[in-house]
């Protein structure tokens, strides 16, 4: 059996990529209050843009827990695959990284496990993943496997436009764009990702202005492999966007709705770009 894949529901792939390319997806955890839901599982997504929408009570959102990991790890080893490559939201933004390595320690589990921290969440990382289960799907080996991940990595870019930074500054998740908090009244931050955290790109002063920074940024790469346009409740604005990105072929250009945990620090009117290079890019 191949090599299988496995990451987290914070990849926002959606549910064809995931079942054409076999890829094994821990889900997040959100609550409200004391309630607990398992993303993709307990809530779905529209459900869940309605209770953030409409109640009082702030969503809070928590890692996949050892055991969650080791039972997966299990699972596939059961059915034979030859190894794993787990693949992850970045580690300074969420413990699920160090979860898989802690799960992976155990002598029971007798298949190669390789855990990769992506630097990166989202489509981001849902870029990462797919190439690594399409190398999978091809018969790569591990390492062969684990070796294309990390150049992966290091190939990813990720721009995000928020309509506030309300959501991710009451996650704790805000990193170094904790800078462009303070009067930002009718500001759209953009957001991009350094060595796993966030860091402030620029701000604008509407959305049509944002949207235009999103296509200067992505249009200006001249050997995308892949694109991805990712949103939280403005799905016509995505398209839209999507239809101006030429960078590379349209069948190459997808756009997906960013699931409840990311929804749940971006809050609604997200918008963003993943991009993953055909080399790396300059430092």
């Amino acid at each position: 059996m191949a090599v299988r894949i496995v990451t987290d529901s914070t990849c926002d792939l959606p549910l064809d990529i995931l079942k054409e390319l076999d890829i094994a997806v821990l889900p997040m955890h959100l609550l409200f209050g004391t309630k607990s839901y398992r993303e993709g599982i307990d809530i779905s997504t529209d459900e869940f843009y309605q209770k953030m929408l409409h109640e009082s009570v702030y969503p809070t959102t928590s890692q996949p827990t050892m055991q969650d990991f080791h039972s997966t790890f299990s699972q596939l080893s059961e059915a034979g695959a030859d190894g794993i490559v787990c693949i992850h939201i970045s580690s300074k933004l969420s413990g699920t990284v160090n979860s898989a390595e802690q799960a992976k320690k155990d002598p029971s589990l007798s298949i190669p496990i390789e855990t990769i921290d992506s630097q990166t969440l989202s489509l981001g990382l849902g870029l990462v993943v797919s190439a690594a289960a399409r190398m999978a799907k091809s018969g790569k080996n591990l390492m062969e496997i684990t070796e294309a991940v990390h150049q992966a990595v290091a190939r990813t870019k990720l721009l995000i436009m928020f309509d506030t930074l309300e959501y991710l500054a009451k996650g704790g998740r805000i990193g170094k764009a904790n800078s462009l908090l303070g009067a930002l009244l009718n500001v759209k931050p953009l957001v991009t990702t350094k060595d796993g955290e966030f860091v402030p790109s620029c701000q604008v002063r509407s959305y049509t202005k944002g949207k235009e920074k999103l296509l200067e940024f992505i249009n200006g790469f001249t050997d995308a492999a892949e694109v991805f346009v990712a949103y939280s409740t403005t799905p016509d604005e995505a398209k839209e966007l999507a239809t101006h990105i030429t960078v590379c072929p349209p069948e190459n250009i997808r756009t997906s709705r960013v699931g409840p945990v990311i929804a749940a620090h971006g809050g609604p009117g997200l918008l963003g770009i993943a991009v993953r290079l055909k080399s790396n890019p300059p430092d």
